[in-house]
């Protein structure tokens, strides 16, 4: 029987950053559900980074991330993980007052936002959409280049990965025992990185849930005319109704739905579809020549839409590293060091020692 300091249920970006933090001073192991790391959440992002993503308490750990991901070290493969593209906020005449307020919101956090005409923006944009706003900090992540080098940095730091690895029971005996369909590990502390399923993963380790809720969120990838060049911005509707943005000479479209789901492996329902369809369709007058692919990821968000990150006051070295939303991408690098500062005590890199980590920390839910 293996035994670690550290165990870390899930190696999608939360698991894997952390890992790679925290590898070089502890032995760890990374225990993965499924064939492979990434499968869920992270393997079906939009890939984007964009500030204003999440609302201004997230903001902070984006801002963070930022220098990390455009300029990483050599250890992460020294070449940036982002790509500008300029995100453009729409809205029609009536919904003037949703734009400003967006605008005054971030301007309290220190983001500009200019005015712009969205139709110099978006070629094809229908007349009504009068109304924009502009961001040009907003850039495509690499996402798959990027889990994978966390992935090998945790490696080269001495983290195991084991998958296919469900775990089936957790049970602390002055160290966690984590009976898993691959085997059976020994670690003295357990983190909880399991995405959509950490309010189980919690119960199994003898932790009450906190509500860490997975939504479903559909994208389409669709074939247009005009064709979706890369010059195109990711365009957003100020009312969260859809966003879209170009992808290797395609279209992806999402209706910005949040569906609560149970823990899965979700699958897009063809309604949802045809509504993001329809959205499209009301903003610009491109035409559709096919639905070229269709999937759904889920984002797992705590009550107040917070990730949270620490020690489990009530269930001894249980760690907690869930709930990051859609945004764990764009935040793992300052996520990934605040959770191992947390989890080491230690003293918190440069890079994050203005964030307060009382602001994400699991005993906002047990005190």
């Amino acid at each position: 029987m293996s035994r670690y300091d550290i165990v870390i249920i899930g190696a999608g970006i939360a698991g894997a950053s952390l890992a790679a933090r925290v590898a070089p001073h502890a032995r760890v192991l990374m225990i993965e559900a499924e064939t492979q790391p990434g499968y869920h959440a992270t393997g079906r992002s939009a890939a984007f980074w964009s500030e204003t993503y999440g609302g201004p308490d997230i903001q902070p750990l984006s801002i963070a991330s930022h220098p990390f991901l455009i300029d990483p070290p050599a250890e992460m493969g020294g070449e940036s993980f982002l790509t500008p593209r300029g995100q453009l906020f729409i809205a029609a005449r009536a919904d003037r007052q949703v734009l400003d307020g967006f605008a005054e919101t971030f301007a309290a956090a220190g983001v500009t936002l200019t005015e712009t005409d969205p139709a110099t923006r978006c070629p094809g944009l229908r007349p009504e959409w009068s109304e924009g706003l502009w961001d040009p900090t907003c850039s495509d992540i690499d996402v798959a280049r990027l889990h994978a080098a966390w992935l090998a940095l945790a490696r080269r730091g001495g983290a195991e990965l084991v998958c296919s690895a469900n775990v089936t029971r957790a049970k602390r005996e002055g160290h966690w025992r984590v009976e898993t369909r691959a085997g059976v590990f020994e670690g003295d502390v357990l983190v909880n990185a399991a995405g959509a399923w950490a309010d189980p993963v919690a119960q199994l380790a003898g932790a009450s849930a906190i509500g860490v809720t997975p939504l479903r969120r559909t994208m389409v990838q669709l074939r247009v005319d005009p064709p979706a060049t890369a010059a195109l911005p990711l365009v957003t509707d100020a009312r969260d109704r859809f966003y879209f943005k170009p992808e290797a000479g395609r279209l992806w479209l999402s209706p910005h739905d949040e569906i609560p789901s149970i823990p899965c492996d979700a699958a897009p329902d063809e309604l949802d579809v045809a509504i993001a369809i329809d959205k499209l369709q009301s903003a610009v007058d491109w035409r559709i020549e096919a639905v070229e692919r269709k999937w759904a990821g889920l984002r797992s968000f705590a009550p107040d839409r917070k990730p949270v990150y620490g020690f489990d006051p009530l269930v001894p070295g249980l760690f907690w590293c869930a709930g990051q939303g859609g945004f764990g991408i764009q935040t793992s690098p300052a996520a990934s060091a605040l959770a191992a500062s947390m989890l080491l005590g230690t003293a918190p890199d440069p890079s994050i020692a203005h964030i307060d980590p009382a602001t994400y920390s699991i005993r906002r839910f047990r005190d």
